[in-house]
């Protein structure tokens, strides 16, 4: 995927479409999906990335604790994907997000990594309230102008974002 071909995605797509056709490459490139062994094969930027689309896809569906039921709680929330949205993305508010959801997580981390019925999984949003407005708060307050932002930053930033050159 050459930069010129992330440029003319960028304004075929909308931006959460253009997120995951990028992602969708870095899976491919991969053989399918992110191991301890391929992790390398990404930058950090690439990752971070990825980390956005988990994020988009898990918490649009589900909530954060959809996110961490599905075992990507290691990857969005322990990795430095908060860090370099507010470091270097320039996403502040969107990071600042993610350490409270990082905070409810580890507070909670043994009862939402446990296996369980699809009962005990419905029942944990009645249960962890804090972290479900989290999730809301995230869809009502930040994905709108997140999602554009990311793409955005992803066109004007084209050449940390190509793979299989």
């Amino acid at each position: 995927m050459t930069q010129t071909e992330i440029r003319q995605k960028y304004d075929e797509l909308p931006a959460a479409d253009f997120i995951t056709y990028i992602t969708d490459q870095y899976l491919a490139h991969l053989g399918g999906g992110l191991t301890p062994e391929n992790m390398g094969q990404l930058t950090t930027d690439q990752h971070t990335l990825l980390a956005y689309r988990y994020l988009l896809d898990e918490v649009m569906e589900g909530g954060f604790i959809q996110l961490i039921q599905n075992g990507f709680a290691g990857y969005v929330l322990e990795g430095p994907f908060p860090y370099v949205l507010k470091k270097e993305w320039g996403m502040r508010e969107l990071s600042k997000l993610l350490y409270s959801v990082k905070s409810e997580y580890h507070r909670h981390r043994e009862e939402l990594e446990r296996d369980m019925t699809d009962e005990e999984f419905m029942a944990l949003y009645e249960q962890l309230e804090t972290l479900n407005e989290l999730g809301d708060d995230f869809l009502d307050d930040h994905q709108e102008e997140a999602t554009p932002q990311v793409a955005s930053y992803v066109t004007t930033h084209a050449e940390r974002f190509t793979i299989g050159e």
